[in-house]
């Protein structure tokens, strides 16, 4: 009696979470290129995975740590980076005088305009090569995703 081969599976391509990988890195690539085009050459990515936490009324450190998922050293060194090249300030927090907020300073919003502007024109161009229909439609189930996916959610 011969075995008979077994049927080989049809190659299922990338698995899900590269496919949400990758867009997310081609889009994080053009803001960071359009930053450093507009003088935030100084902003680093870790800094930056920091910085787009910071909520518009302040976030204490330890927030920022945990939503970066970071320690909370590592996160105080790259607040004081942000704070030295003048994209935060820290003022005491009004709920908890021992507390401090990290707080987005001029130069912080207008590099938060600049990658607006960029992430804007990305999924524009999305938009374009998916279509109208198509991208909606992503974007509307990226956002059910996010219910079971961003523990932060809630929060922004």
């Amino acid at each position: 009696m011969t075995n008979p081969q077994p049927e080989e599976a049809p190659d299922p391509g990338p698995n899900t979470g590269l496919l949400l990988y990758l867009p997310y890195r081609a889009m994080e690539a053009r803001v960071f290129e359009a930053l450093h085009q507009a003088g935030f050459a100084d902003l680093t990515l870790a800094q930056a995975r920091v910085f787009q936490r910071v909520g518009a009324q302040g976030t204490r450190l330890t927030a920022l740590a945990e939503q970066a998922r970071i320690t909370k050293q590592t996160a105080a060194v790259l607040v004081q980076a942000l704070e030295d090249a003048g994209y935060v300030y820290r003022i005491a927090d009004p709920l908890d005088g021992r507390a401090r907020l990290v707080c987005v300073a001029d130069r912080g919003a207008a590099a938060v305009a600049a990658a607006a502007r960029t992430v804007q024109a990305v999924e524009d161009e999305w938009r374009g090569h998916l279509g109208a229909a198509s991208y909606n439609r992503l974007r509307t189930t990226l956002l059910r995703l996010r219910e079971v996916t961003d523990p932060y959610a809630d929060r922004q």
